[in-house]
C-alpha cells in the first residue's frame, strides 16, 4: 500500500515537473535583443501602476494597452504602500500585487517588475517608507548596514511572493525582466566611494535571487556585468548600454509630465513621443517603455514631490480615468505595427547607415533578402526632399519615415492619420427631463476654540526643542500641531506684536488662543518660506498652536531623508516698537507639545454617521469638515467630482481617500500658448494650457467607490477656507472627435461605447487648411466627402473610411501625397433609444 502511494506521488511529481518545463520560458539576450524562448524580440512596455487605479480598472487598461500594440506592462513596487509600518504588511486591494501580475498574465502579456524598491515616481518618499529614517544609524541608499538589510528584506519578500505564485517566465509566469534599485548614477557620486560599494552590492543581491529572468539598473553607467543598463528619459536614441553584448533598453520614455499644485497642464504631442520612438528604433533600440501608459491617480497621501498634483495623468496614452488618449493611443499603435510586423530584420539584420546632410539620415537594415529602411529629419523647422533608391522623399521636419520595404513609406512621425478625442465633462444632472442635482451639506467644525481641551489633550509628546515632522509623525498624517505656552505680564503694548514662523511646512496655520490668525504656503516648488503676521497677547497664559501641514514628503536626490520638513525655526515675537523688550522672544527653546493629526482623522470623520450639523453651514473658514450624500452618475463612464470653490484639503468617497484637493491653487498667469509646436525637443516647459487656471479641478471617483443607490457619501476636510456650493459629480466622456488623415490611410472614427456619431460639422478631402475645431476649405476638395461620410458614419458607434479619391470622389488636387480627409463630427449618448447631446461646462 505505501508503495502505491510512493509510486503515485513520483508520478504526479513527474507530471508537474513535466508540465512545468512545457509552460516555461527562456529569456535571455543578447547585444542585439531580448530573447524569447530564442527569438530576438521588438518589445514595446507600457507603465501602469497598481496604485494608481483599482483592481476593476486593471483588466480594461491592460486590454487597451494589449490593443495598442503593447508587449509588456511594467510597474513599480510601491515599498512604503505595502510596509508602511515595520513588518506589518498590506498588498489588499489596489496593492494586490499578485493579482495584478495575474491579470497582465490573463491578457497575454509579459511584465517587467522595477522592485527597486526605491522608486522616485512622483510617490511619496520616493517610495521608501519613512519609519526607515527613524531607525538608529540608518542612511537610505548606500554602504549602510541598517538600510542594505531592510532593503533585502522587503525585496526577497517581493521575490518570494512572485516565486510561490509562479510568476517569473522560468516558471511560466509573464515576469520576463526586473529592476534592482532606480536612476542611481543621477546622485551616486554625492556618496563616493560608498555609492559604488552599494552598486555592487546591489548586483550581488539581485543574482543571489536566482529570479531567471534579466536584471536592469537604470540610468547607471556603470552597471555590474550581470545588470543591464538601461535609459531615461524623452529621447534615447544616441543611449548605448555599456556592455556590446546587452541590448538598447529604453526604460523610461517620459509620454508627457507630472503637474505639480501652480502649474499648468503638460502637454507632450503624439508627433513627438512617435519620432522618440522612431529615432530610437532607427539606431538599434530593441525594448521601450512608455512612462506612462496610464498614469491614474495618487489616492490618498500618496502623491510625492513636494507639490505633486493628485492627478498623475502625465498626458498619457490612456488617461488618468481609463479613456483612450487619441490621437496618442492611436497613432502608437501604428507605429508598433510597422516596427513589430519587421521583427526579424531589425533584430538580425545588418545595418548601413546613410548621411544625407542638412541633418537628415537614413538607416537599412537587411536580412534574408529583405531590407527596412528609417529617414531622418532632426531639423526643426525645415522640411527636405532626399534622393533615396532613386525616389525622392519629402520628410518633414522632426519627423521619421519608415519604409518596411525602403521603396514605399508607410509611416511618418509627423502625419497623425487617427482622430483626436476631445473630452468633456457631463454634469450627474445634464438630461434635459432632469432637474439639476442638489448636494446638501453637512458640517463639523474641527475642533480648535479651546486649546487646552481641544488641541493639546491627546498630545503625543513634548520636547524643549522643534522636532522634523517626519521624525514625530512617522508619515501617518499630513498633520502635525506645534503648542507652545507663554505668559505675558500685560507691561507691554501687545497690539503690535508680530509673530515670526520659519518653517519647511509646507502649509502653516497660525492659531493664537484658539483664534485663526493666519495661513500661508511655499509656493515655486521651495520647501521653505517665512511666516509673519500681527497678533495680540493677553495678560496672563497665551498659547500659540501651529498647525503644520506636508504636501507630498521628497521623493528624490541625494540624502534627500535628510531635507527638514515642518517647522525648524527660529520662531520669534517681534516688536514693532523698537522700544519695547519685553516681547522681543525667541521662543524656539521653549517647551513644545506635539499632538499627530486632526480630531477629525483620529474620530474617522470619514466614515462617522453622527454629531453632524445642518444648519448654520460655515463657508471660508480654515478647518471645517464637511459632508453630503448623492447618486451615482448612470452610465458606465468614469466619474469625476468638481471640488470648484473650495480652498485646500482631503475629499473621501463612502469612506476611500480620493487624494488631496486644492483647487484655490491656480497655475502661473504666463508659459501657454495656442498652438503646439511638435518639432524641437520637448521639456516639461513646452505646450502648456491651462494658465491662470485651478491646477486641478477635477478629482477621479472610481465607480468600484460608489453604491449603486443614492447612499453614497463624500466627506470633505477644507483647511484653508472655502465653499462647497459649486461641488457637483460629473461623467467624462468623448464630446467632439476629429482628424485630418492624409490618403492611403484608412480613418477609424469611434465614440465610447454608449454614444453615436450624430452631427457631421465639417468634411473635407483635398487640401483642407487649419486644425481640429478650425478647419477651412481649400483650394480644392470633392464634393462627394460629405455625403460619403454622412452615409457611412451618423448614427453609429465608430466606423472606418478609406481615404482615397475612390472612396470620397475626384478633388481635382494635382499633389496626391498631400491630399487629407479633415473631419469634425459630434459624439452624444443615447438614451432609451433617444439620443440627447453631451452637454459641456
Amino acid at each position: 500500500m505505501w508503495r502505491t502511494g510512493y509510486s503515485t506521488a513520483i508520478f504526479l511529481l513527474c507530471l508537474a515537473l513535466i508540465s512545468l518545463a512545457i509552460n516555461a520560458t527562456d529569456v535571455s539576450y543578447d547585444g542585439r535583443a531580448m530573447t524569447i524562448d530564442g527569438k530576438r524580440k521588438i518589445l514595446f512596455s507600457g507603465s501602469i501602476h497598481y496604485p494608481r487605479s483599482t483592481p476593476e480598472m486593471w483588466p480594461s487598461l491592460i486590454n487597451k494597452a494589449k490593443q495598442g500594440g503593447i508587449d509588456v506592462i511594467e510597474t513599480f513596487v510601491f515599498w512604503n504602500a505595502h510596509e508602511p509600518q515595520t513588518r506589518q504588511y498590506d498588498f489588499s486591494d489596489n496593492l494586490d500585487l499578485v493579482r495584478f501580475i495575474k491579470t497582465i498574465h490573463n491578457e497575454g502579456l509579459y511584465a517587467m517588475l522595477r522592485i527597486g524598491p526605491y522608486i522616485s515616481g512622483e510617490w511619496n518618499y520616493g517610495g521608501l517608507p519613512v519609519w526607515l529614517h527613524n531607525i538608529p544609524h540608518m542612511q537610505l541608499r548606500t554602504n549602510n548596514s541598517a538600510f542594505m538589510h531592510e532593503m533585502k528584506t522587503f525585496t526577497t519578500k517581493i521575490v518570494g511572493m512572485m516565486k510561490r505564485e509562479k510568476l517569473f517566465a522560468t516558471q511560466g509566469g509573464p515576469i520576463i525582466v526586473a529592476q534592482i534599485e532606480n536612476e542611481y548614477g543621477h546622485v551616486m557620486g554625492a556618496y563616493g566611494e560608498n555609492g559604488k560599494e552599494y552598486v555592487k552590492w546591489c548586483a550581488r543581491l539581485a543574482d543571489s535571487l536566482k529570479i531567471g529572468v534579466p536584471w536592469v539598473m537604470t540610468q547607471q553607467s556603470d552597471a555590474p556585468e550581470t545588470m543591464i543598463n538601461t535609459c531615461n528619459g524623452y529621447y534615447c536614441d544616441q543611449f548605448q548600454p555599456n556592455n556590446n553584448n546587452k541590448p538598447k533598453i529604453w526604460t523610461e520614455n517620459w509620454t508627457g509630465w507630472y503637474k505639480n499644485w501652480g502649474m499648468q497642464n503638460p502637454h507632450r504631442t503624439a508627433e513627438d513621443v512617435a519620432f522618440s520612438v522612431a529615432r530610437f528604433f532607427q539606431h538599434g533600440g530593441t525594448f521601450q517603455n512608455y512612462y506612462m501608459y496610464h498614469g491614474g491617480t495618487n489616492f490618498g497621501r500618496t502623491a510625492g514631490g513636494p507639490y505633486i498634483t493628485t492627478s498623475y495623468d502625465f498626458d498619457a496614452p490612456i488617461d488618468e480615468y481609463g479613456n483612450l488618449n487619441q490621437p496618442k493611443w492611436g497613432h502608437l499603435k501604428q507605429l508598433h505595427e510597422v516596427l513589430k510586423s519587421n521583427e526579424k530584420i531589425l533584430t538580425q539584420g545588418s545595418t548601413r547607415n546613410i548621411d544625407f546632410g542638412n541633418k537628415v539620415t537614413g538607416t537599412e537594415y537587411s536580412f534574408a533578402g529583405k531590407s527596412f529602411c528609417f529617414l531622418s529629419n532632426t531639423h526643426q523647422s525645415k522640411d527636405v526632399t532626399v534622393n533615396f533608391q532613386n525616389n525622392q522623399y519629402t520628410i518633414p521636419a522632426w519627423s521619421v519615415s519608415i519604409l518596411p520595404d525602403c521603396n514605399t513609406e508607410a509611416y511618418n512621425t509627423a502625419k497623425v492619420n487617427v482622430q483626436t478625442a476631445m473630452m468633456v465633462m457631463k454634469d450627474n444632472d445634464a438630461d434635459d427631463d432632469e432637474e439639476p442635482y442638489v448636494l446638501n451639506w453637512k458640517w463639523k467644525q474641527e475642533p480648535i476654540k479651546h486649546m487646552k481641551n481641544d488641541i493639546v489633550q491627546g498630545v503625543s509628546l513634548t520636547s524643549a526643542q522643534l522636532l522634523d515632522q517626519k521624525l514625530v509623525t512617522n508619515d501617518t498624517t499630513d498633520y502635525l500641531w506645534y503648542i507652545a505656552s507663554l505668559y505675558y505680564s500685560g507691561d507691554a503694548p501687545f497690539d503690535r506684536v508680530r509673530l515670526r514662523v520659519h518653517t519647511s511646512g509646507h502649509v502653516l496655520h497660525v492659531f493664537v488662543n484658539g483664534k485663526h490668525v493666519g495661513t500661508q504656503h511655499a509656493r515655486n516648488g521651495e520647501f521653505k518660506f517665512l511666516y509673519e503676521s500681527r497678533i495680540k497677547l493677553i495678560k496672563g497664559g497665551n498659547e500659540i498652536a501651529l498647525l503644520s501641514t506636508i504636501v507630498g514628503l521628497p521623493s528624490n536626490g541625494a540624502f534627500y531623508e535628510n531635507v527638514e520638513v515642518g517647522i525648524h525655526g527660529p520662531v520669534e515675537l517681534v516688536p514693532e516698537n523698537n522700544d519695547s523688550h519685553e516681547v522681543g522672544r525667541n521662543i524656539t527653546d521653549y517647551i513644545w507639545d506635539y499632538k499627530i493629526g486632526l480630531h477629525g482623522e483620529h474620530n474617522s470623520y470619514e466614515n462617522s454617521v453622527t454629531g453632524w450639523l445642518s444648519e448654520g453651514l460655515p463657508t471660508h473658514s480654515a478647518l471645517v469638515w464637511y459632508k453630503t450624500m448623492f447618486k451615482p452618475p448612470i452610465g458606465n463612464d468614469p466619474v469625476v467630482v468638481d471640488l470648484i470653490g473650495l480652498g485646500k484639503g482631503h475629499a473621501w468617497v463612502n469612506g476611500k481617500s480620493i487624494g488631496r484637493y486644492w483647487p484655490k491653487y491656480h497655475a502661473d498667469e504666463d508659459g501657454c500658448f495656442a498652438k503646439c509646436d511638435y518639432r524641437g525637443s520637448y521639456n516639461s516647459n513646452k505646450c502648456l494650457s491651462k494658465c491662470g487656471k485651478p491646477s486641478q479641478r477635477w478629482y477621479h471617483v472610481p465607480r468600484s467607490f460608489l453604491r449603486e443607490d443614492d447612499q453614497n457619501t463624500l466627506v470633505l476636510l477644507e483647511e484653508i477656507g472655502g465653499h462647497p456650493y459649486d461641488v457637483k459629480f460629473s461623467t467624462v466622456t468623448v464630446g467632439k472627435i476629429c482628424a485630418n488623415a492624409y490618403e492611403g490611410n484608412t480613418l477609424e472614427l469611434a465614440c465610447h461605447d454608449n454614444q453615436v456619431i450624430s452631427e457631421i460639422r465639417f468634411a473635407s478631402f483635398g487640401l483642407p487648411e487649419g486644425e481640429c475645431g478650425y478647419f477651412q476649405r481649400g483650394y480644392c476638395e470633392s464634393p462627394n466627402a460629405l455625403s460619403v461620410l454622412k452615409s457611412q458614419c451618423l448614427g453609429k458607434d465608430k466606423c472606418s473610411i478609406q481615404v482615397s479619391e475612390k472612396v470620397l470622389g475626384p478633388t481635382g488636387c494635382r499633389v496626391p501625397q498631400s491630399r487629407r480627409f479633415a473631419v469634425d463630427a459630434l459624439c452624444e449618448v443615447r438614451v432609451d433609444d433617444e439620443v440627447k447631446k453631451v452637454k459641456k461646462h
